[in-house]
């Protein structure tokens, strides 16, 4: 008996979206939902996928607000089991909240482009993950035993 789990998969659009979009691949047994901002391509790019969009902070904290807000509304919505981050900033309020107020499980995969430093989302959500994964080994130095080498996504 396979069973099938609720997933939202959260990330900002570009490139932490094409990472999210591998991730997604691999969970098709499950039903999966995103969180993300929206740009003119995203559409096409998450096909049939259930999506929910809010704006694009662009580092205004008062956007944050909203954020906070269409996080709990879709928290509450939805409740999902598992809680998928591949960052940017705009995916930390949805994972806390999910994660402590929501008790999902949080996974977050640290951005490729992290090379040879952690990523600010990265360091804020390291505390709250369950599973932690970097994509490329010289990142473990930075972080602590629950982070894994997971290697590429792409």
């Amino acid at each position: 008996m396979v069973i099938k789990m609720k997933i939202c998969i959260t990330s900002s659009a570009g490139g932490h979206l094409t990472e999210a979009l591998q991730i997604a691949k691999e969970l098709k047994n499950h039903k999966i939902f995103f969180f993300t901002f929206y740009i003119s391509h995203i559409k096409e790019s998450l096909g049939d996928y259930s999506v929910y969009f809010n704006t694009n902070p662009r580092r205004n904290p008062l956007s944050y607000f909203r954020i906070i807000l269409k996080s709990i509304t879709i928290l509450l919505k939805e409740k999902p089991d598992i809680i998928v981050s591949t960052g940017a900033g705009f995916t930390v309020p949805i994972s806390i909240l999910g994660k402590l107020v929501f008790r999902s499980k949080l996974i977050y995969t640290e951005c490729s482009a992290q090379v040879f430093k952690p990523s600010l989302c990265g360091r804020i959500l390291y505390p709250f993950a369950d599973l932690f994964f970097v994509q490329w080994k010289y990142l473990l130095n930075y972080y602590g035993k629950k982070a894994q080498y997971g290697g590429l996504l792409i």
